[in-house]
């Protein structure tokens, strides 16, 4: 790194380090080590079986699709993935922990190094990995619902989850709020994790401390639970902030848990943090060591899909698209799959690329809405891009055809027919049928007629005879306003290229 990139990167003339822990709840029908259910939402200690209260003469059984799950991550990120590898037991005590201890992994996890790299801004990070292990989760203490006491809710307890560990290679929140979110589109992209941040499938734990450039590592502190990008980012700038405080005030940083409280935007201590020391981890005797064939991975790796990385590499080659629309169009299966075949449709890749980042992503995202919730098909977006390409419409026109094309049973109200008499709906139109109905029926189509043009462009010069006169003595500004004025008289059916070309033409 050089001296002036490295420079940009202090806060206060220290540097920032930070390493994640990420627990991606699997999803999977059942639990970890046993059969009980996984859903959310289901009424406190009603999806908990005898396994998870740690009844008496219990015993683990081990969830094939969890270790499935923890394959096709291995082979996402890159990772070896141990032919065999070793369940511990965690020992700590909490109320909502039945058996005194967790069943995770410790010194021989099911996924070994890997690297998530993405794009923050223009410049390109990676971020290495040092293990993936699976691990079950803990119930949860409930405290709002009782005066003076608590609640255990063993719904979580033996949920199955993987926690992806990094290096501490990250350097600023921005960075390590744009490794979480490459993380959470693999994640949800392969089909292992819901993603859901808000029901506690994704949950971040950052480790972060600072230290003078070149100077040993400082100590951490590990904010727990962020469940949002926004938190994550606010309560990395705090603690940074903090810390830098901290040491400049002459204090020691001592190393532990902390929470970041939304409503004051701060983070506090919970506990002091513990080391795997005191966690005395052993082998569980229960569990005999987890053995992986090579053939059972080489099945995994048939199933897999294209990879977002993979896939924004093919659209920049096929479709020579920047790198940036290629990595933003791959945020979700859905956004790519629509984006291939608006493009493929209309032959008009990079527009294509443009309406969805922008007209379509900004009308989803007023109404809360994903990709998949689209009203307008990609085969119809695909036929208005068709019209911008052949002159049909200006690109402004072409927005209000796409606001009407947006409204509930579009071709209903274009068309005049009923529902049931147009067949099966907006689906029984060919897309182009439809995109023409509305540009006529709303009066959109641009005009190209060469004639009514010219006498629009000499009425204007002839009413704004100063303005032409201040062009024609070297002040281009008085251009444009005679193009708007031009475009206002045609109301914004004239072809702007066409009407460029004749005003320039009749004004010498």
């Amino acid at each position: 790194m050089s001296d002036k990139k490295q420079a940009s990167l202090l806060v206060q003339g220290y540097e920032v380090v930070i390493g994640f822990e990420t627990h991606a709840q699997l999803a999977t029908n059942s639990k970890i080590f046993s059969r009980a259910p996984t859903a959310f939402g289901a009424e406190p200690n009603t999806q908990a079986c005898a396994v998870d209260l740690a009844l008496p003469g219990t015993l683990p059984v081990m969830n094939r699709e969890a270790v499935a799950h923890a394959i096709r991550l291995g082979l996402a990120l890159g990772s070896h993935i141990a032919e065999q590898s070793v369940f511990a037991r965690k020992n700590y005590f909490y109320p909502d922990l039945p058996k005194g201890y967790q069943i995770s992994q410790f010194e021989i996890p099911v996924v070994q190094g890997g690297k998530v790299s993405f794009f923050l801004g223009d410049e390109k990070k990676t971020v290495r990995l040092v293990r993936a292990h699976l691990e079950e989760d803990a119930g949860k203490s409930l405290h709002e619902d009782f005066i003076g006491q608590s609640g255990i809710d063993l719904n979580r307890a033996g949920t199955p989850l993987l926690e992806i560990v990094t290096e501490p290679d990250i350097r600023s929140s921005a960075e390590a709020v744009a490794y979480a979110k490459e993380l959470h589109k693999i994640v949800t992209w392969i089909g292992i994790c819901d993603g859901n941040m808000q029901e506690g499938s994704f949950r971040c734990d950052a480790n972060v401390s600072v230290r003078k450039p070149g100077a040993p590592l400082g100590t951490r502190r590990e904010i727990k639970n962020l469940n949002s990008f926004k938190f994550m980012q606010q309560a990395i700038d705090y603690e940074i902030r903090w810390q830098i405080e901290q040491i400049e005030d002459g204090f020691e940083i001592q190393q532990a848990t902390v929470l970041f409280d939304p409503d004051t935007g701060e983070t506090r201590a919970m506990r002091t943090k513990e080391d795997a020391a005191d966690y005395r981890y052993f082998p569980d005797p229960d569990l005999p060591p987890l053995v992986i064939a090579r053939s059972w991975v080489d099945e995994v790796k048939a199933g897999m899909p294209e990879l977002p990385r993979q896939m924004a590499e093919r659209l920049v080659a096929d479709y020579g698209l920047p790198e940036y629309d290629a990595t933003t169009l791959t945020q979700s299966p859905a956004m790519a799959a629509y984006f291939e075949t608006a493009a493929k449709a209309s032959g008009q890749a990079k527009m294509a690329s443009n309406w969805i980042m922008g007209e379509v992503s900004r009308r989803l995202n007023n109404e809360e809405k994903d990709i998949a919730q689209v009203p307008v098909s990609a085969d119809t977006l695909a036929a208005l891009l068709k019209r911008i390409a052949d002159g049909t419409v200006s690109n402004n026109a072409a927005k209000q055809v796409l606001d009407h094309l947006w409204q509930p049973k579009a071709a209903e109200l274009i068309i005049g027919d009923s529902i049931q008499e147009v067949t099966d709906g907006i689906q029984a139109l060919s897309a182009l049928r439809l995109v023409d109905a509305v540009i006529e029926a709303k009066g959109l189509k641009q005009m190209n007629d060469s004639g009514a043009l010219e006498k629009i462009i000499d009425e204007v010069m002839a009413a704004n005879a100063p303005m032409v006169e201040q062009y024609r003595a070297g002040k281009d500004k008085a251009f444009n306003a005679l193009v708007g004025m031009v475009m206002k008289a045609s109301k914004g059916k004239a072809n702007p290229q066409q009407a460029n070309e004749l005003l320039k033409k009749k004004l010498g």
